[in-house]
């Protein structure tokens, strides 16, 4: 399956976002009984994740050069979503940003207000630029 070029790939997953990512993101294992399909490269399937929830994209239209089925994309995200690394990875982001002056945080707006319920009164500040 072929795989999607180096500039695309480095624009929805550079390095910046791949680096402090990758020790969040649990790892794949073979499966004991073993079986199964070869694994996919945990960095190709970020970047098609990226891409579907960067462009809207559904999952089971993924274009092919990413190099990742639409399933297994699909899966390893819920996965990674279950084990919880993007509140911390955004956090890594802000804070990679701040300490190199990148963020500009006089135009900062709340992203997110729970007013009941689990979570109430907190909120999530994002730099609007």
């Amino acid at each position: 399956m072929p795989v999607l070029g180096a500039e695309p790939s480095k624009r929805l997953g550079p390095d910046e976002l791949w680096e402090p990512a990758t020790p969040l993101l649990p790892s794949f294992a073979a499966r004991p009984q073993g079986g199964g399909t070869a694994p996919y490269d945990e960095r190709a399937v970020f970047t098609a994740a990226v891409y579907a929830l960067t462009s809207g994209c559904a999952w089971r239209h993924l274009p092919p050069p990413f190099g990742t089925s639409p399933a297994t994309a699909h899966r390893r995200f819920t996965v990674w979503t279950e084990a919880g690394p993007w509140r911390r990875l955004h956090r890594a982001v802000l804070d990679e940003l701040g300490a190199r002056g990148a963020a500009d945080w006089t135009t900062a707006a709340p992203a997110r207000r729970t007013p009941h319920g689990q979570g109430a009164g907190r909120c999530t500040v994002l730099p609007t630029s």
